[in-house]
């Protein structure tokens, strides 16, 4: 891989990782704990909050997962690992990066 489709790589996942952690200070009042206050919030209203916040929660955890698999992917861009299948040893396709950047396998080695 040419060190500029590197470094379109590195822009394109810092670009993502930026906008996840804007996601994740949005959501932040979301996943806060829900208050059991029977006068102002009927148990239906509660339920819907409940389950609001489950969602945000769940939401999170993916970003978060997200997160990690961007900050292996910018590790291996900066030790000129990056690219190449984790399995075999060939280099992964561009546009399979193209389509998952953080990808750690060839097509072939993905799909067995």
């Amino acid at each position: 891989m040419k060190d500029a489709e590197r470094a379109r790589f590195k822009t394109i996942l810092t670009a993502r990782r930026a906008e996840l952690a804007a996601m994740s200070r949005d959501s932040a009042v979301a996943r806060k704990p829900v208050e059991l206050d029977q006068q102002s919030v009927g148990r239906l209203t509660r339920q819907d909050a409940l389950q609001q916040q489950a969602m945000a929660n769940a939401q999170e955890v993916r970003r978060v997962n997200e997160q990690r698999k961007i900050d292996a992917a910018l590790t291996r861009i900066d030790d000129s690992n990056y690219g190449w299948c984790e399995e075999c040893g060939e280099a992964i396709a561009v546009r399979r990066l193209e389509i998952d950047p953080t990808a750690l396998r060839c097509a072939a080695c993905a799909g067995a």
